[in-house]
Parts: structure tokens; sequence; C-alpha cells
């Protein structure tokens, strides 16, 4: 099945700010369907974010062990963090992967966006791959505590394969690494 055209659009004919917060902004809106009738739709606004997978030369990668209060468990994720206003994706995902495992890449592989959850969020999650890692010192924000784990990238894969990482843009990015590596290597054998 190939790629297709599709047109489909709603027009936004009203928009309340119903909350805004340090981080998100949700407001309802009110479109126009296609067939002229009206529907509600309720907005998470987010300024986005960035989630890296360094990978040492060796195939070693790193996950942080984090608690993340809105399920009340400590997931396992890959450094990630959101924009901070208008700030370049490829600048973030420096400071994160500097921040929370104390890396500076040599080179940074971009992959692409991540609609975190389309249905209800504006939120895009940049995802980048990490080479020529030079380690330095780790330097959390006020109030971010996490462990950082070295784990072999196919270990990573296995517990993404496995379901024990269920973060979504973890999972998403180990895989298209996966992918990348994989072609990567087809291509130096051509």
């Amino acid at each position: 099945m190939g790629w297709f055209a599709v047109k489909l659009f709603e027009e936004t004919v009203d928009r309340k700010v119903v909350y805004q917060g340090k981080i998100v902004t949700l407001r309802t809106d009110i479109a126009r369907l296609e067939n002229g009738r009206m529907a509600g739709r309720e907005v998470v606004e987010h300024p986005g974010g960035v989630c890296v997978l360094p990978l040492e030369e060796n195939g070693d990668t790193y996950v942080v062990h984090q608690f993340r209060y809105p399920f009340g468990v400590v997931t396992q994720e890959l450094p990630a963090g959101k924009l901070d206003g208008p700030e370049e994706h490829e600048k973030a995902a420096r400071r994160e992967l500097s921040e929370e495992i104390g890396c500076e890449a040599g080179e940074l592989v971009y992959l692409g966006g991540l609609m975190a959850s389309p249905g209800f969020c504006d939120e895009v999650l940049h995802m980048y791959l990490a080479r020529g890692l030079r380690h330095g010192e780790q330097h959390l924000d006020e109030g971010e505590f996490l462990e950082v784990e070295r784990l072999p990238f196919g270990e990573l894969v296995e517990r993404v394969m496995a379901g024990g990482i269920a973060d979504a843009k973890t999972v998403a990015i180990t895989l298209k690494v996966k992918e990348f590596l994989r072609r990567e290597e087809a291509g130096k054998n051509e």
C-alpha cells in the first residue's frame, strides 16, 4: 500500500484558554467539521522536547531510572527533556545529554520528530542518536532525581520488545536507531 493524499480538515472557529501552567496550557476549541457541524476539542499545548539515545563505540547505551509522578512508578527512559521556550531542539538534545548523563556528543544524528499524543496534545519530541561521546559530570536540574544505567544496546532493544520499557519516546527511538544502524551497516557492505 503506497502513500496517498487525503483532504481532511477542521477549521477552528473559537478558542479559549482554560489553564496556563509552567509546562502546559489547556485550551478548549470549537471546530467546524467538513460536514459543517461544530465539535468541541480539548488541546494541551506543550513546548515540545527531545530524546537522545547515546551510543558508545562498543555498542553500550544509557537509560535513566526516574520516578514518574502521574503513574507513581519508576520508569526506564533514554535521556530526554522539554524545550526551553524557543530553544532549538539540537541545542536541547545536547543540554539534556549533558545534564542527565554527563556526556557531550561529537555527532548528533537527527532521526525526526514524534507526535507524542496527537489526539489531544501538540507536543513534538525530536529524536537524536548521539555518538562520539565524551564523558564529564552529570548536572541535574534542581528537583530532578534519577539513576543512570549503562547497558548493551541489544539489551535495551530486548527490554523494549519484552515490554519492560513502556515509555513511548524510548520505544520509538530505540527501534528507529536499531533500523538506522542496520541500514548503515548494510550500506557499508555494498
